[in-house]
């Protein structure tokens, strides 16, 4: 009897023991996985919502929930809405929504990805942890180098041409770069209170020509260029040819101008300013050149400008030639050869502009002068330059 008994407890046991083995290799088993796909969408001007799917592989009859956040990748905060939460799916559902948010914008980039990653699961496991979300770019705003305008002569009556530069690369022998905000100097927003940090990466050689690019990035930081050859290259008197053509839109500054050498000794504007070419973008201030002069007079702070409109066509659809003649007299500013404005240097107090120079090309955006950039100002924005030519009376 007590034998029986003992056979009876251990079957009772081994019983036990094996169903509840089999139970939890059985719960192992029938766990459902968690899994996500990549998709595409296309960006738009304005912020877009959309919901992605996170899928379970069959219904269960318990809660299943685990974590989800983003990843930066080509794409960053500027283009969409970074989370990192936790979400279930409920009992007898097979998948759960996340909403995921894009930014619009209104200027050309390459398309763009981020990552979406499921992580801690708890009641099921992950097939697919990772899925990129690939923004499609809409804008179809791109650099076109213009094929028309006007080209000047390589040589003039009484000139010879002593320097030049056709642009097949951006040669440092001639060229140095402002960085930054100028804020290390001082003058933070470069002395106008304008809005981008300059780099050497936005200036490049695209087909024989200088290209300087006005961009926007992360946080709305624009970021543009700025050459200049001082300490290298100075000018005094003569004949600068510069063929260009100019970005366009509110809030762009672009600018081809000179600096007195010796303004590191007596500032600015004792040294003089000569503003071969500006232009404050937006409308029909697209089409319209300035030339002016800037020193400091016997009464302080002094310019002298004049402006010249181009009817029927921006100043970016086509190349122009923005030029100075210069002598110890007179500097004279013309556009495809055409004058438009003059001034006379003879007076004493304009004596600096009988000095050297260094020449100066640039992108602004904003400052004082143009305003910030709005809502119609497509971005990036570009100002191609084909060539220079210095000529000297012979």
């Amino acid at each position: 009897m007590k034998r029986m008994i003992r056979q009876s407890l251990w079957g009772a046991i081994f019983s036990y023991i094996f169903f509840t083995s089999c139970s939890e290799s059985d719960d192992k088993v029938t766990l459902p996985s968690i899994s996500v796909n990549s998709i595409e969408i296309t960006e738009g001007d304005i912020d877009k919502t959309f919901q992605l799917a996170i899928n379970l592989s069959a219904p269960v009859d318990f809660e299943v929930s685990f974590s989800v956040r983003t990843d930066v990748r080509s794409a960053n905060e500027k283009d969409f809405k970074q989370i990192d939460k936790r979400l279930s799916i409920p009992p007898g559902s097979t998948s759960v929504p996340l909403e995921l948010t894009i930014f619009g914008d209104r200027f050309f980039e390459e398309d763009e990805r981020f990552g979406v990653i499921i992580y801690d699961a708890s009641n099921a496991t992950i097939a697919n942890n990772v899925a990129v979300v690939t923004i499609l770019n809409d804008d179809t705003h791109q650099l076109i180098i213009p094929e028309t305008g006007f080209v000047s002569p390589d040589s003039y009556d009484g000139m010879t041409m002593v320097w030049g530069d056709n642009f097949d690369t951006i040669d440092e022998t001639n060229w140095s770069f402002d960085i930054g905000t100028g804020c290390d100097q001082g003058i933070c927003g470069w002395g106008n209170d304008e809005l981008q940090s300059y780099a050497k990466e936005n200036a490049s050689i695209v087909d024989g020509n200088l290209v300087i690019e006005a961009r926007i990035g992360s946080g709305s930081i624009y970021t543009s260029s700025k050459l200049l050859t001082k300490g290298k290259r100075s000018f005094k008197f003569g004949r600068i040819d510069i063929r260009a053509a100019m970005p366009k839109g509110q809030g762009m500054w672009p600018g081809i101008w000179m600096l007195g050498d010796n303004i590191d000794e007596v500032g600015w504007p004792a040294c003089g300013e000569i503003d071969i070419m500006e232009m404050v973008g937006g409308g029909e201030k697209d089409s319209e050149t300035h030339g002016t002069v800037h020193w400091e007079s016997n009464t302080g702070y002094a310019n002298y400008g004049g402006s010249k409109k181009i009817e029927g066509s921006k100043l970016s659809e086509n190349f122009h030639v923005y030029s100075i003649v210069w002598d110890e007299e007179k500097i004279v500013w013309l556009i495809d050869n055409e004058e438009y404005h003059v001034i006379d240097t003879t007076p004493g107090h304009l004596s600096e502009f009988r000095d050297e120079f260094y020449l100066i090309l640039n992108v602004a955006v904003g400052g004082n002068w143009p305003g910030p950039p709005d809502n119609s100002t497509l971005f990036p924005q570009w100002m191609i330059v084909d060539y220079i030519k210095y000529f000297k009376r012979e």
